[in-house]
């Protein structure tokens, strides 16, 4: 009888115009928003090619050690084609160099804003409000409409079980609208493989565990358009049901968990931090140059003879330690600043995923921005990646600039004229050799470092798939089919 139930619900799909509405709609959408992902990828990886060639052109032109610096880019993921998230929003370099902290710039949105105000159509804004919405239209009838009908009263006849029907709709839904979205799916993969985006086996995956979330997702929302079917008796009611609920879930929820974890937990401003970082660093190098000053002229007014170069030598390595000293300092305070800032974040970011997962379309949202590394992370990875490079390139710097010949090769250069005053300069007219410089590497994460967070979403859509389930047997437990 189970199989029966299938196919009828099956045949009435598939034999609805509705079904052919949907399987255009989700072959134009889909195919549309992975060649848009593709065009958008290639573009990116040029405009990154293009800023690696030319930061290195420039690193090349370095004529003082300490006053290296190099431009780390953010390099496009390749999963994108699929989920954008926020890789237009994150800044795509940063200026490494001994003078300031790492900070991503110039996102895709900030250059073109006119974007940000119509967000790409990528396939995880196609499942989570395209798919949902036609999953929610197709089940929002399929008992109550039933019952109109009369057909309900005469499936009941012939000694049917509730338990029966009702897993007979919900397989039977399934199944037929499983196929409009399965099919543009699989071709849009196809497309991709030949697109020639480099996808790693390790992308293969991630993108078929990309694929079943969506499936799962897709699947809860059948299930919830069946239950409050279950709970209506007339399908018009049953439809501003359905609506109101899909837009609570879709909309409202994940929205009002960000803006609650917002109140709940202060977090200061990117730009109150910068400010604090500027006016520390400020007034340390204000005393710094002031001391250096009124030492050499010191010096100069103390000393009965001229002084040697060797007196010179060793008052600039005095002076240079005092730099790094005060360097140091302000990078320990920055780091302080920022390790706050990153506390804080995390702390909001948890209470606002929690609140928004109440929500499984958020819950849909942040399990595929995690699978293809286009999530909120993506920007704390690159900064911690790109902090230890900062590190290592200052390192760097400074062993060269102690292997260098002459003031000019690690020391800031300076002159002191009774005329012209004190001078200060880089000490060197031709570029160093930086052929040896360390080389920034993006951050890569593992299969278990994607798939741990993102079991917590798998988890959330497959118990709440189960218990919307439940609810709707016990409803229908209940139901008059008169």
């Amino acid at each position: 009888m189970l199989f029966t139930l299938i196919q009828k619900e099956l045949k009435s799909i598939i034999l609805s115009p509705k079904f052919a509405v949907t399987f255009g709609i989700c072959a134009f959408l889909i195919l549309l928003s992975i060649f848009t992902g593709i065009s958008e990828y290639k573009t990116a990886v040029a405009g990154w090619e293009t800023n690696v060639r030319l930061a290195n052109d420039q690193v090349k032109e370095t004529n003082n050690w300490k006053h290296m610096s190099y431009q780390a880019m953010r390099k496009p993921e390749p999963l994108m084609v699929f989920v954008s998230g926020l890789s237009n929003d994150i800044g795509r370099w940063s200026e490494i160099s001994a003078q300031e902290g790492v900070k991503l710039r110039n996102s895709s949105y900030s250059d073109d804003p006119i974007f940000a105000m119509f967000r790409m159509v990528d396939f995880a804004f196609i499942v989570q409000i395209v798919l949902s919405l036609l999953a929610i239209l197709f089940t929002y009838d399929s008992v109550s409409g039933e019952r109109e009908s009369g057909t309900l009263k005469l499936i009941f006849a012939n000694g049917v079980s509730r338990a029966t029907y009702l897993l007979g709709k919900c397989i039977g839904s399934w199944l037929g609208l499983v196929v409009p979205v399965l099919v543009p799916i699989l071709l849009g993969i196809l497309v991709v493989m030949f697109s020639g985006v480099p996808l790693t086996s390790m992308d293969w995956v991630r993108l078929a565990t990309l694929v079943f979330v969506a499936l799962q997702f897709f699947s809860l929302f059948i299930v919830l358009g069946v239950f409050i079917s279950t709970l209506t008796r007339r399908s018009s009611v049953s439809f501003l049901v359905s609506l109101v609920v899909w837009v609570a879930f879709v909309l409202i929820i994940p929205r009002a968990g960000m803006m609650a974890a917002g109140q709940m937990v202060q977090v200061p401003r990117v730009a109150e931090i910068e400010s604090r970082r500027d006016g520390y660093a400020k007034g340390l190098w204000s005393k710094y140059y002031e001391d250096m000053e009124d030492n050499f002229r010191r010096t100069r007014r103390d000393a009965e003879v001229e002084p040697t170069d060797g007196d010179m030598w060793a008052q600039m390595e005095l002076q240079d330690s005092l730099r790094e000293i005060v360097e140091m300092n302000i990078n320990d305070f920055e780091m302080k600043l920022h390790d706050d800032l990153r506390r804080r974040k995390a702390t909001q970011e948890r209470l606002a995923f929690t609140l928004s997962r109440f929500s499984p379309a958020s819950a849909f949202q942040l399990a595929a921005m995690t699978l293809c590394a286009t999530d909120v992370g993506m920007k704390s990875r690159y900064q911690e990646a790109m902090t230890r490079y900062r590190e290592d390139l200052i390192e760097y710097a400074k062993m060269k600039g102690r292997e260098a010949d002459g003031p000019g090769g690690g020391f800031i250069k300076i002159e002191i004229d009774s005329e012209k005053g004190i001078q200060i300069g880089t000490g060197r007219d031709e570029p160093v050799d930086v052929s040896d410089m360390p080389r920034f590497q993006p951050p890569t994460l593992n299969y278990a470092q994607v798939l741990v967070p993102v079991m917590t979403d798998i988890g959330i859509l497959g118990i709440g798939t189960l218990l919307i389930f439940l609810g709707a047997f016990f409803a229908f437990l209940r139901y008059d089919v008169r």
